[in-house]
């Protein structure tokens, strides 16, 4: 649930920025900069962490490696969208698609007690799955729905 303090901060500070220099708070830029500024932090632990996050994939899925590359791009790549109105329902629903397949890698990572950050199979195991990462997810959906499709149609 740490992860998504970052999506708060920055949406926070950002309504308050906006607040102060445009005279209005613009919820719909803010929203999508908290959850961009998220996406790229997230995409760019794949480069970090990436021993740990392959061993997040399923057995039964090839190429480990690319796929952990291949997929932190499509993060970043997808935090940079957010800011274009134009890509903006587009990005929201491939994320949220995006986020509903990850949730079964973070099922897999969490019955093999995998530790994201050491690479190995010391993690914290199902109770961390129920107990912040669906709770997490549930929250990460609902925030790109909200501000990537909702508020932009309204």
């Amino acid at each position: 649930m740490k992860l998504l303090s970052i999506i708060a901060v920055t949406f926070l500070l950002s309504l308050g920025f906006t607040k102060i220099f445009y005279g209005h708070f613009d919820y719909i830029f803010s929203g999508n900069l908290g959850l961009s500024v998220f996406m790229i932090f997230t995409g760019l632990a794949h480069f970090k962490f990436q021993k740990g996050m392959a061993l997040m994939i399923p057995d039964f899925l090839p190429a480990k490696m690319f796929l952990v590359y291949f997929t932190g791009v499509l993060e970043i790549l997808a935090g940079i969208l957010l800011f274009f109105p134009t890509f903006r329902e587009a990005t929201a629903i491939f994320l949220i698609v995006f986020l509903i397949l990850v949730f079964f890698a973070n099922v897999n990572s969490s019955r093999k007690k995998v530790n994201l950050f050491k690479g190995d199979f010391s993690g914290p195991g199902m109770a961390y799955l129920f107990k912040e990462r669906l709770t997490m997810q549930i929250i990460l959906i609902a925030w790109t729905w909200f501000f990537g499709i909702y508020l932009p149609a309204q």
